[in-house]
């Protein structure tokens, strides 16, 4: 007579994938715009908070459900289990936050600016690399439509080497009335570090990301001080605190990079000219304006301008944090790598230096 046969087991199941564990160090209102962003991502989980400011706590609770709180970022990093840690704080509180949680053993993006300055990152770079976790720089608007198209065309060689660039960052009127950004101490800068930031950095990353060895510039504060300015003409932004600016109006700046290719720089608060928001390259074989995207070259014994026929409707916001969360996974090397966030804030520095002191500064 036959065995009888035991029945089959079932398949395991397969197991779900790791959710990765995130924490903030800052709970206003960027981190809270990152959180609804993470929030949507099925391999992710906010799980834990920190601030200051327990009013800014009870919001996040009441908006994201997270439960762990802490007023000390520390005491999170103590006793919370985390994979990761996003650092939205006053720019003044970027760098030592970084540092401790890349001393953890967390991976972390931090928002731009990178940090008050150039030293800073510096140390945050080292500190990435001591600890071997990723760093990331909150730049987006490399990831954006226009950025990425002109990229492919950049790395399939069709503008040569990029010789000049140009970038400006201009609000006619749009001083922030609210939070610290037109206080020096606590934000490193007005104009230039907290909106030029994102315009030069999408301009460098398709520069190719050379590597700035002198910068000269100039600031310019005449209007954002001003009582009449503040209260009597109207604005989409009134009534800034014009007694506590201590931030520039207008700065500008002209960039040489190690591979002789140079950058042209303006960022403004508050000027007597239109809103602008724009980057253009000057290549050896073509050129073109990034935003709005158009590409100027020679085809066929004719000069033409060419525009994309589409572009994806993208979110670079989301791109930047999904990215950042990819790159922990896989272990790939970021778009915004810590490296760039250094060579940017460089340039933020040669900028207000060479502003305080009339002169070119140089880079070792």
């Amino acid at each position: 007579m036959a065995t009888p046969k035991k029945p089959a087991k079932a398949p395991k199941a397969p197991k779900a994938p790791k959710k990765l564990r995130v924490g903030f160090i800052g709970a206003g209102g960027i981190a809270r715009y990152q959180m609804g962003i993470l929030g949507k991502m099925d391999d992710v989980q906010v799980i834990a908070a920190s601030d200051i400011s327990e009013k800014a706590l009870e919001q996040v609770e009441k908006e994201h459900k997270i439960t762990k709180t802490f007023t000390d970022y520390k005491d999170m990093l103590k006793s919370v289990e985390l994979d990761a840690v996003s650092v939205c704080t006053p720019n003044y509180l970027h760098a030592q936050p970084s540092i401790d949680a890349l001393g953890a053993g967390l991976s972390v993006i931090v928002e731009k600016p990178m940090a008050m300055n150039a030293k800073e990152a510096a140390a945050m770079v080292a500190a990435a690399k001591k600890n071997k976790q990723l760093l990331v720089i909150g730049f987006q608007y490399r990831y954006s439509a226009e950025a990425q198209a002109i990229k492919r065309y950049i790395d399939e060689g069709q503008f040569g080497t990029i010789l000049y660039a140009r970038c400006k960052a201009l609000r006619r009127r749009g001083i922030p009335n609210w939070g610290v950004f037109t206080r020096k101490d606590l934000q490193g800068g007005g104009p230039m570090i907290d909106i030029g930031v994102h315009i030069i950095e999408v301009t460098h990353y398709l520069m190719g990301s050379p590597k700035p060895v002198s910068v000269l510039g100039n600031t310019y504060t005449y209007l954002g001080d001003k009582e009449e300015k503040a209260k009597k003409v109207a604005c989409g932004w009134p009534n800034w605190d014009y007694k506590n600016y201590t931030v520039e109006d207008l700065a500008t700046g002209l960039v040489r990079f190690e591979n002789g290719a140079t950058l042209s720089i303006e960022a403004s608060f508050a000027i007597h000219y239109k809103d602008e928001w724009s980057s253009i390259l000057m290549g050896e074989k073509a050129g073109a304006s990034v935003f709005p995207l158009e590409i100027y070259k020679d085809e066929a014994g004719t000069m033409v301008n060419i525009t994309p026929g589409y572009l994806p409707s993208v979110d670079a916001f989301t791109l930047k944090m999904r990215n950042w969360i990819d790159c922990i996974k896989t272990g790939r090397k970021s778009m915004a790598p810590a490296e760039h966030g250094l060579m940017v804030q460089q340039i933020l520095d040669g900028v207000y230096q060479s502003a305080e002191t009339g002169h070119e500064v140089r880079f070792d």
